[in-house]
Parts: structure tokens; C-alpha cells; sequence
């Protein structure tokens, strides 16, 4: 991944950066493996996370089709 710094602007580089790692997920999963995750709240958390994106792919078709 590579961030283009103008202007020796290093600080909106970073900022740039760190939205970058952020909608790549690569965060979230740092800030998850700092520390240990028993099985069955990881288990817990990926139904969650998988009701989260069924719900919002069921709206995205019902706009589709209004």
C-alpha cells in the first residue's frame, strides 16, 4: 500500500494512510489480535458481523427493486 506525500505534507499523508488501512479492515484486525479472543465470543462476533451484512445487502436490494 502506498501513500504519496505532496508537499512534505507528512501529517495528511498519515491521515490518508490510516483511512486506507481502515476500509481495508487491516485495523480492526490489529486492534483485535492485540489481545486473546476465546473461540466462542470470536464465534459470537462473526454471526454478528455476517447478521450486520445480510441485513444491509437485503436493503440494497429492496432499493433495487422500488
Amino acid at each position: 500500500m502506498e501513500v504519496i506525500v505532496r508537499k512534505n505534507n507528512v501529517t495528511r499523508a498519515l491521515r490518508i494512510l490510516k483511512k486506507k488501512l481502515e476500509r481495508d479492515g487491516l485495523m480492526l484486525e490489529l486492534r483485535q489480535r492485540m489481545y486473546y479472543e476465546k473461540p466462542s465470543t470470536k464465534k459470537q462476533r462473526k454471526h454478528k458481523q455476517n447478521l450486520i451484512r445480510c441485513k444491509k445487502r437485503d436493503k440494497e436490494r429492496q432499493r433495487e427493486e422500488e
